[in-house]
């Protein structure tokens, strides 16, 4: 099988903890990184990428020092490398004017803020890196049990 990444970013160390946690349900399958700024998620992203390794999702906050969420998300959406990469945003402090930039500019697929639900984290996750896998033009197969069984089934329609 081939390494699908998860990368979560955040500046926090304990909100960054309770992401990773929160996503343990996925962790027999994915790969599930982090990372404390967009510096180093960028530098991340460029190793697995040099590897040939997937990177199907990023959870980013959004207030970080020196590049935010927005214009981390933003910078892989312009990358060609990232196409089918699914971004979210995670963050308790955005403006509309932010939520605006990141749906606008980021294109992001999903928004939580802070305090999120941690089950409608990894359902959220679960169901973007199923998409990531049809539109990346995985072979599904050998991951069948662990996708979104809903997001499967309207993919092969």
């Amino acid at each position: 099988m081939e390494k699908i990444n998860v990368i979560c970013v955040d500046d926090q160390r304990e909100v960054l903890s309770a992401v990773v946690q929160d996503l343990t349900p996925l962790e027999d399958w994915l790969e599930i990184e982090d990372c404390e700024s967009a510096e180093e998620a960028l530098e991340l992203i460029d190793d697995l990428d040099a590897k040939g390794e997937h990177i199907a999702l990023i959870i980013s906050d959004h207030v970080m020092p020196g590049k935010s969420g927005v214009e981390l998300l933003t910078e892989i959406s312009e990358d060609r490398r990232f196409t089918h990469t699914k971004k979210v945003l995670l963050t308790g402090q955005a403006t509309h004017q932010d939520t605006i930039s990141a749906i606008n500019k980021a294109r992001i697929e999903s928004y939580f803020e802070k305090p999120w639900n941690g089950t409608e984290l990894v359902d959220c996750a679960r169901r973007l890196v199923t998409e990531y896998i049809f539109d990346a033009g995985m072979e599904y197969e050998s991951y069948q049990l662990q996708l979104d069984q809903q997001t499967v089934f309207s993919r092969l329609r």
